[in-house]
């Protein structure tokens, strides 16, 4: 449990959790449903305001307890409706999330940690280096901020319609935060989000996806982006610790738990670097007659990187082929770039960095 002070910050915390909070101060553990309506649902943070707790109850609440949400640091609006916040995480470090509007649903993308460990080398993220993961309540406090803050659909429903880990961080290397921040995105006292609507984005944290599978049964993402272990070696370095084939039979035993599920592999597109229809011959080898979406993601560039996009008409040649040889494969279409809001430029802002690039070693760390 996360300690504001010298009292509790409730946000974050699954049911079970709350539930322990109040039994603690023997209370009955129902306290919690309520509680986690008027936060979730009601968008209320004081719990004077929780008029089905008793007075001496939400007395004990304010003496002992806490609602505190990430501080907000900057709103970036861009032409196309996407919208982004900077969220302070505390010592001068800072992550994003982005909203992206389209007609029938929202998408709000999420941040895990305060930069990432997993040196992608076309990510903006990864080159930011790692400082920490985030607590649960940060990570919900996002999904709070913008539930409460956007407008609500005509049904009256909140803007966001799906969640996607895919912000800054891996998901998988913060698990233990992870979960509890799934659970209230799925609970019909929190969000109450379809399980096909929360979406966890990973580079392939093999022991994890395994776990995942287990206990959160939510859809799954896996950042590929290249189609033999030579080239995933260098665009991805934790292929050096789970090759391709060791990534995808977990890939497989993911989906074969649960009902009509598909994995869907998210592959960006780099110039003259995994773009050639040789490639799209060798990603079809691996996936076809899998339970396989692939989805391909046009490159966005930032500050120094060393990569370019592949042109409009490689990504559409690169497509057909897919296609043409069974895979179900789409284009991710480029939202937000005017405020560096787009699929890999987030970089937040990541200060006192535990490391600029990551040993062996330290993968299979981040990796247990």
């Amino acid at each position: 449990m996360h300690q504001v002070a010298d009292r509790e910050n409730l946000l974050g915390l699954p049911q079970s959790g709350l539930e322990a909070y109040f039994a603690a101060m023997g209370e009955k553990p129902y306290h919690a449903r309520q509680v986690m309506r008027w936060m979730y649902q009601r968008g209320v943070t004081d719990f004077e305001q929780m008029s089905d707790l008793s007075k001496s109850l939400r007395q004990r609440l304010s003496g002992s307890a806490v609602i505190e949400l990430p501080k907000v640091l900057s709103q970036h609006d861009s032409v196309d409706g996407t919208v982004k916040w900077l969220f302070a995480s505390g010592m001068g470090q800072a992550v994003e999330a982005v909203f992206i509007p389209e007609p029938g649903r929202g998408t709000l993308c999420i941040s895990s940690q305060v930069g990432c460990a997993l040196d992608c080398v076309f990510c903006a993220t990864g080159a930011q280096g790692f400082n920490k993961n985030l607590t649960a309540a940060e990570i919900i406090g996002q999904v709070w901020h913008a539930t409460q803050t956007l407008p609500r659909r005509s049904n009256g429903g909140f803007a966001v319609t799906n969640v996607v880990f895919m912000g800054m961080g891996e998901p998988l290397a913060n698990y233990r935060c992870l979960v509890p921040a799934l659970d209230l995105l799925l609970s019909d006292l929190a969000y109450g989000l379809s399980r096909r609507r929360v979406t966890v984005s990973t580079v392939g944290i093999v022991a994890h996806i395994d776990r995942l599978g287990d206990e959160c049964n939510v859809a799954l993402a896996v950042s590929l982006h290249a189609p033999n272990n030579a080239l995933r070696d260098r665009l991805v370095p934790i292929n050096r610790v789970h090759p391709i084939e060791e990534l995808l039979e977990t890939c497989w035993r993911y989906a074969a738990k649960h009902a009509n599920r598909f994995i869907t592999f998210e592959y960006v597109m780099l110039r003259g670097v995994n773009d050639s229809l040789k490639h799209a011959d060798e990603l079809v080898n691996l996936l076809k007659g899998k339970p396989a979406k692939v989805n391909l993601i046009p490159f966005n560039a930032f500050a120094g990187t060393q990569f370019s996009r592949s042109a409009a008409d490689t990504i559409r040649q690169f497509q057909d082929k897919l296609r043409y040889r069974g895979l179900v494969a789409t284009t991710r279409k480029t939202r937000g770039d005017d405020i560096d809001a787009a699929c890999g430029q987030l970089a937040g802002k990541v200060s006192d960095r535990v490391r600029s690039r990551l040993s062996e070693k330290h993968m299979r760390m981040a990796s247990a």
